[in-house]
């Protein structure tokens, strides 16, 4: 995927989407959806009538369900209720599987991605282009060490992998149906949905965009689930990590080779004794901490292929309650 803003622009011209499927992944929402999903439905009327808001609560511990199962009675929700907390890739993922819509547009659920944008999503989409992704434009609400870390994880990671991930993109985007489709076809249970919507590739198009700060509640995306996301993005879309250990191994035994040598020739024409304990103790300490460091990455390796084998569901539904589509939408004023 490009993320070159400058793109040329694809010679199709489509119509206002038939149905629009929005995804609203969800965990301890329930204060901010009362107030996203009203107005996030006024505004989607503007391009079609057939809508739909696909809730997926990741098992939050506060009403976020009732509220959902509330709102649901004067718009059109949809509601996937997982029977635990499977993490955000999960709630995207089923929130993909079970999206219906011929446009389908992810957004949080706690009111920072700004609806006049979608707009401009639907403008691209209507352009010809098939997936359509939001770029922050400024990241200074952020710690310094964060975004110095995105910066360069980003880098690294788009040199090593066959994809390439803008690194201020996030989840909120439009998608057409083929890329729904061609999502739904990967296999893999360890994702990171950022390399995955790069790697399906299709037609890009990014738009710039402020965040807005959230309507109520803090984010529970923390040092945690960042750090086991950037893990996963490294071992799923690249094996240079692994590859990488046999250069440094190639590399360590020329060095002890052409050291071996040093102290042979200065022993044997120079008579100069190396002190033996020293040199061994030193040698025996940093190759074994390159061997744990080798091991440590081929773990990581064999732990995702692991769950990969195991064959585990990616997430557990408890519930799932269907909008009737055929069901009477209220109109811009019974919204208010």
């Amino acid at each position: 995927m490009s993320y070159n803003s400058n793109s040329t622009p694809i010679a199709t011209t489509r119509a206002n989407p038939a149905s629009i499927t929005c995804i609203l992944p969800s965990y301890n929402e329930a204060e901010n959806l009362p107030v996203v999903i009203p107005k996030a439905y006024e505004y989607l009327l503007q391009f079609g009538s057939e809508i739909e808001f696909l809730v997926v609560d990741d098992g939050s511990r506060d009403n976020t369900v009732e509220v959902a199962q509330q709102l649901a009675e004067q718009y059109p929700v949809s509601l996937v209720k997982f029977s635990r907390n499977f993490g955000k890739e999960a709630a995207l993922s089923a929130g993909i599987d079970h999206a219906n819509g011929e446009v389908v547009i992810i957004m949080d659920a706690d009111g920072q991605h700004p609806l006049n944008v979608i707009s401009e999503f639907i403008e691209h989409w209507r352009n010809g282009y098939d997936m359509v992704y939001g770029v922050r434009d400024c990241r200074q609400n952020e710690s310094a060490a964060k975004r110095y870390f995105t910066k360069w994880y980003y880098r690294i990671l788009n040199k090593i992998a066959d994809i390439d991930i803008h690194p201020d993109a996030g989840d909120f985007r439009l998608m057409s149906r083929n890329v729904v489709l061609a999502l739904r076809d990967l296999p893999e249970r360890s994702r990171m949905m950022k390399g995955l919507y790069a790697w399906v590739g299709f037609k890009s198009q990014p738009v710039y965009f402020h965040v807005d700060e959230r309507l109520s509640g803090m984010t529970t995306f923390g040092l945690k689930q960042l750090s086991s996301l950037a893990l996963t993005g490294l071992t799923a879309f690249s094996s240079v990590p692994l590859r990488v250990w046999m250069v440094v191994g190639a590399v360590t035994s020329g060095i002890s080779f052409l050291y071996g040598l040093g102290i042979i020739f200065k022993t044997l024409f120079f008579g100069v004794d190396t002190p033996g304990w020293p040199t061994i103790a030193a040698s025996i300490f940093f190759l074994g901490g390159i061997q744990l460091l080798s091991i440590g990455v081929l773990g990581e390796y064999l732990a995702r292929v692991f769950s990969e084998v195991k064959k585990r569901p990616l997430y557990i539904v408890e519930q799932h309650q269907k909008h009737d589509a055929k069901a009477q939408q209220p109109t811009p004023a019974e919204s208010e």
